[in-house]
């Protein structure tokens, strides 16, 4: 039996997103051994995920901790992987081609290129296009790459909810990492305002916070939902969002998984790139894109939510 690796560090949204690499990497190989490196905050999420047999964290340790990097090659060394796809794609990976794991055959964005054709051009294609072609050219037959099916995901979140809330509900998630900032539209607080004025008696207006912006989810009038005080997990927050009316966010983990999930919605685009290249729009999810998120009125978002809902 041959054994696989996959790489893919992070985040949620890239992780979601290989999702239908992972799944296509695995029916192409049924019989093969796929592992999964990832980084540690998504162990227990991908753990369960049925396309993949194993998961070996990667701490992302800076490369100048040459122990560090000596014990993590030691480890993938004594699995004799025999193919790598590389889904991360970064500087990183690349070092771990050369230094880590060069006995393997390697494939990624950079292997696959066509004769005079420049990474950075390639680049530019959207995610999941870069994605399929990466596998075609590697031998794996691609059909789930653009679909990720989540439902191996999906937990029952009754327990929790019902505490909170019974009936039909819009899910908000005005949140982002603090290095991400420029994702992140500022005007949230009117809109849940504008919510609950238009649909309070349809629906309720939901968030559901990670561990970190619990403390901003308390400064907006909405209902925020905790399992025991604590943020949904990963499997519980792709639960919430497969029984969500509507949802609304930046570009973040939760918009990805209501797209593959197709679920009907709106994403907020700014400058920081385009929601084209980020692969992210279905027939029932749009993205709103804007120059300046701190120019885009709640007003006009309210409009685009009114077209698609009502």
């Amino acid at each position: 039996m041959s054994k696989i690796l996959i790489i893919k560090l992070g985040s949620l949204g890239d992780l979601i997103q290989a999702n239908g690499a992972m799944e296509d990497i695995k029916k192409s190989n049924p019989k093969s051994h796929v592992a999964l490196l990832t980084s540690a905050p998504y162990l227990n999420f991908m753990s369960k995920c049925p396309y993949i047999d194993e998961i070996i964290i990667d701490k992302r340790s800076p490369r100048w901790n040459i122990f560090y990097l000596y014990n993590l090659k030691k480890i993938l060394s004594s699995y004799n992987f025999t193919h790598v796809f590389d889904l991360q794609n970064s500087k990183r990976t690349e070092f771990y081609s050369k230094y880590l794991l060069n006995k393997s055959i390697w494939s990624s964005t950079s292997t696959i290129l066509e004769a005079g054709q420049k990474k950075s051009d390639f680049d530019k294609e959207p995610v999941l296009t870069r994605m399929e072609i990466q596998l075609k050219k590697s031998g794996i037959r691609t059909v789930n790459v653009k679909k990720s099916n989540l439902n191996w995901a999906v937990v029952n979140i009754r327990n929790i909810t019902k505490n909170y809330f019974n009936g039909k509900y819009i899910l908000v998630f005005p949140f982002c990492s603090p290095k991400l900032g420029k994702k992140k539209w500022p005007y949230y607080h009117i809109l849940i305002s504008q919510l609950k004025s238009k649909y309070n008696r349809k629906y309720h207006v939901i968030l559901a916070p990670d561990v970190n912006e619990i403390k901003e989810a308390k400064l907006l009038n909405a209902l925020t939902i905790l399992d025991q005080g604590k943020s949904l997990n990963i499997n519980q927050l792709i639960s919430l969002i497969k029984e969500a009316s509507f949802i609304i966010a930046n570009d973040t983990g939760p918009a990805h998984i209501c797209s593959h999930m197709n679920k009907a919605g709106l994403v907020l685009f700014g400058s920081h790139t385009s929601a084209h290249k980020m692969s992210i729009e279905t027939d029932k999810l749009k993205a709103i894109s804007v120059k300046n998120l701190n120019l885009l009125k709640a007003d006009t978002v309210m409009e685009k939510v009114k077209k698609n809902l009502d």
